[in-house]
């Protein structure tokens, strides 16, 4: 049987290319995919060969995704919960037009999820990280903190749980004013959204993850999704292959964090050593604004699979899919994150003693020192190496595509049933 399935994203590159992995594997197993995204991505949907829709309603751009991060509970209110209806509409509009069986959307785009609820389809959210779900017993994705193995940890975390759920809860009164609007029932917590999706998928490795007291019922585990993106095609070494010194990869976000200074901050400590290296800069940075010594090359972009099989250590802010590739490559890390759910990433590779962290306002010199530590001592690399072979388990045995035609199997034989919206004014 094949199903038809819309994939909604959100935001930059980086949100966009787990989901486009997911719909080649949809697609390779004989379904219809099409993909609703930020106008400035429709040419990388389109290279991956999937109908492209945009949003109409919803914010796109920087409003989407707004690059001030200082108070991440404004942020979370302007991003997250300000546009829900916006994103409802334009959600139930796409499966108005297009039949479809199932969506699935990144778990940061609840108003997608209010769309699809209110239509009567079946939804998947999709985390291509860490949950930002609290778990019984696991720190949040927000918190940075590892493992709690003492009642004082244990403490911590949950001190931390509850204080996201707080933060959260300070726009339950929004989300809930759109679910009331679209005939949905309110939810007494925001976290109680994850609970209405058929499925909640985590796109990390279990082996990677810390483990938590319990699971609910629709969690699943599908293992990492790594496809490169469009703009990371080609790749020539700017070093000559008799060069007999290390080698690091600098991978720059690609989302909008205000990075400038603390990348340039990296390639400056790298200068002073005697190691070669190449920064990838992404889309948010202008390589002509960076400055480099000879032994260090700037590119926009290149093939992070291909770089890694090159260098001896990665240097990132812990984006989760360049952690996960360069633990892959057996390839020890030194993340300095700047938010999202990096700190959540650089915990988890420092606990398994794959890598190290710093703050981002960390100085040259202690960047340069602790670079140094990862390239002469053995252990990071033997643990790096041991994580990998982990995941790379996980992502042979990754159930993502079963899980969604399970779910779409329910949609397809149903037909979809809206929900039916109150009439303004009644009671």
């Amino acid at each position: 049987m094949s199903y038809r399935f819309l994939l909604a994203s959100w935001g930059t590159l980086g949100n966009l290319s787990p989901l486009l992995t997911a719909g080649r594997r949809l697609r390779r197993r004989g379904h219809h995919v099409r993909v609703m995204a930020d106008p400035v991505m429709r040419a990388e949907v389109e290279a991956a060969e999937f109908e492209f829709v945009t949003w109409r309603r919803a914010p796109i751009g920087e409003a989407a995704d707004p690059t001030d991060v200082s108070d991440m509970q404004d942020w979370v209110h302007r991003a997250v919960f300000e546009p829900c209806s916006a994103y409802a509409a334009d959600i139930r509009d796409e499966i108005e037009r297009v039949p479809t069986d199932a969506v699935l959307v990144l778990d940061i785009l609840f108003g997608a999820a209010l769309g699809a609820e209110a239509s009567g389809v079946p939804f998947a959210l999709l985390s291509p990280h860490v949950s930002i779900k609290p778990l019984p017993g696991m720190p949040p994705a927000t918190s940075g903190l590892g493992q709690p193995k003492t009642p004082k940890e244990r403490a911590e975390v949950e001190a931390a749980s509850a204080a996201l759920a707080a933060m959260m809860n300070v726009s339950l009164p929004i989300l809930n004013g759109a679910r009331a609007e679209l005939g949905l029932p309110v939810l007494a917590d925001v976290m109680d959204l994850f609970d209405r999706a058929d499925r909640l998928l985590l796109a990390t490795s279990r082996a990677f993850d810390f483990q938590a007291d319990s699971l609910p019922d629709n969690f699943r585990y599908i293992g990492p999704l790594l496809d490169m993106p469009n703009l990371s095609k080609s790749w020539q070494a700017p070093w000559s292959a008799q060069a007999d010194r290390p080698r690091a990869l600098i991978a720059s976000s690609t989302g909008a964090q205000g990075q400038r200074d603390l990348v340039q901050r990296i390639i400056d400590a790298v200068g002073t050593m005697e190691i070669d290296a190449v920064v990838t800069t992404g889309p948010n940075l202008d390589v002509a604004e960076l400055r480099a010594s000879t032994n260090v090359h700037l590119l926009r972009g290149a093939p992070h699979d291909s770089v890694m099989k090159e260098v001896s250590l990665v240097i990132s802010q812990g984006g989760h899919g360049t952690v996960t590739r360069s633990l892959i490559n057996a390839l020890p890390q030194l993340i300095l994150p700047m938010g999202r759910d990096q700190s959540a990433n650089a915990a988890r590779v420092e606990a398994r003693g794959a890598g190290l962290r710093l703050p981002p306002m960390a100085s040259e010199a202690e960047i340069a020192a602790t670079i140094n530590r990862l390239i002469t001592e053995p252990q990071f690399k033997l643990a790096a190496r041991k994580i990998g072979e982990a995941i790379k388990a996980d992502i042979e045995g990754s159930g993502l595509v079963e899980e969604m035609e399970a779910i779409a199997a329910v949609g397809h034989a149903a037909g979809h049933q809206p929900v039916k919206r109150p009439r303004r004014g009644a009671a």
